[in-house]
């Protein structure tokens, strides 16, 4: 949603990464962005403009002194156009010139001429990107030109050598691009906090008890706020997805530890979402070596874990705090959800059975509020089930701004 619609300028220098450019420009299409092409003489030496050209459905910029239309200088009109200007790959030349104010083609022209955000995505050699001076001119760009930088990682690189400098993949450069779009969002300033992931009950120093929980409805709700300005804590016990871009990430596992990383980082917090499937029960005892398996069955003893929620509810001021849960509930779907709004004293509530759901890249919810208000969504992309949900939480914070404005 952050960038549908959205002009973004995609500039493309000489490296040999220039071929995940294309991704880069494919991922930007899909998320319906508009993307323009701007491609330096060595970089059609690795990757040919026909390729950008098929993919964005758009001419492709490689000459200086290119008309787009007529009576259109191309470097004057993407610049104005530009929502968002980004370079992936960003060589060490290409860095030089742009912290020097080099103008001399189409790509740091349009930089030069453009006061759209910049986002680098820097891929070189280890010891280039080590050397001081590609340091200081880094330095002087995000001093200088507030330039967003993704990466490098550290990786295997052309030479064979293993080192920084590799250029970061396609998904962490178009989610930093979401992130940099979002920052003037609706949310701008407001903390918010979200727990991901199905929390792990230790048994033994090898085995747990847990949950098939995959987490991607946390880390989806965590980008959809910091997509509309949110600074977002993200709270996650462990899950096998990349950590979202310009989140302040906190890895827990177990139940207790989840509870003191929110208590840790409710200071300041508006919003807490409780989107974390975590264990009502532990092993009342963890055994020091691993349990053999004998003749017999195993019997457990287990014993509560802290309940997060309720816990929330005895802390000074929670009472400000807009509060979303979760409710899995396999029988009695939308009455068991009511319960727990009221009981828990939570603002929004989104209940779904989730026998089909979890782990699933999709789910189907029912969202109601501590007001009455009501809507069921029909099986979407967990993605846009985010959405739908920050949706609430933006009306709700916008409808407080007003109650308090009237107040006053």
């Amino acid at each position: 949603m952050t960038l549908r619609g959205k002009s973004v300028v995609l500039g493309v220098t000489g490296a040999i990464a220039a071929y995940k450019a294309v991704e880069v420009a494919s991922r930007l299409v899909r998320a319906e962005a508009t993307v323009d092409v701007i491609m330096t003489a060595h970089a059609q030496k690795f990757v040919t403009p026909l390729t950008f050209q098929a993919i964005t459905h758009r001419p492709v910029v490689t000459e200086m002194f290119a008309l787009l239309a007529e009576a259109e200088i191309s470097h004057v009109s993407l610049a104005q156009r530009a929502d968002v200007l980004v370079i992936a790959p960003a060589t060490a030349n290409c860095l030089a010139k742009l912290a020097g104010g080099i103008a001399d083609d189409m790509l740091t022209t349009t930089v030069l001429a453009t006061e759209a955000p910049l986002v680098l995505a820097p891929s070189m050699e280890s010891h280039m990107w080590t050397n001081p001076l590609t340091q200081a001119n880094v330095a002087r760009l995000q001093e200088l030109r507030d330039a967003t930088l993704v990466g490098p990682a550290h990786g295997r690189l052309a030479s064979g050598a293993v080192g920084p400098g590799r250029m970061s993949e396609s998904w962490e450069i178009v989610d930093a691009i979401r992130w940099v779009l979002g920052r003037k969002g609706p949310l701008r300033g407001k903390r918010s906090i979200v727990t991901a992931g199905g929390t792990r009950e230790p048994l033994d120093p090898i085995r747990y008890l847990g949950n098939r929980s995959s987490g991607r409805m946390g880390y989806a709700l965590a980008q959809a706020l910091r997509d509309r300005g949110a600074q977002v804590t993200l709270i996650s016990a462990p899950t096998s997805l990349p950590r979202p871009v310009g989140v302040e990430f906190v890895a827990v596992e177990r139940a207790e530890e989840m509870w003191r990383a929110v208590r840790g980082a409710i200071a300041g917090a508006e919003v807490l979402v409780m989107a974390a499937a975590v264990a009502d029960y532990r092993p009342a005892e963890v055994a020091e070596q691993k349990i053999k398996k004998g003749a017999e069955g195993l019997t457990l003893e287990l014993a509560r874990t802290v309940d997060i929620l309720q816990e929330i509810g005895q802390l000074p001021g929670a009472e400000e705090l807009i509060k979303v849960g979760f409710a899995a509930e396999t029988e009695d779907l939308i009455s068991n959800a009511r319960a727990k709004l009221a009981s828990k004293k939570l603002d929004l509530i989104v209940a779904n059975d989730p026998r089909e759901a979890m782990g699933s890249e999709r789910s189907q919810v029912v969202l109601f509020d501590s007001e009455g208000w009501g809507e069921e969504l029909q099986e979407l992309p967990k993605e846009e089930v985010a959405g739908r949900i920050v949706d609430w939480v933006e009306r709700r914070m916008g409808d407080g701004i007003r109650s308090n404005h009237r107040s006053r």
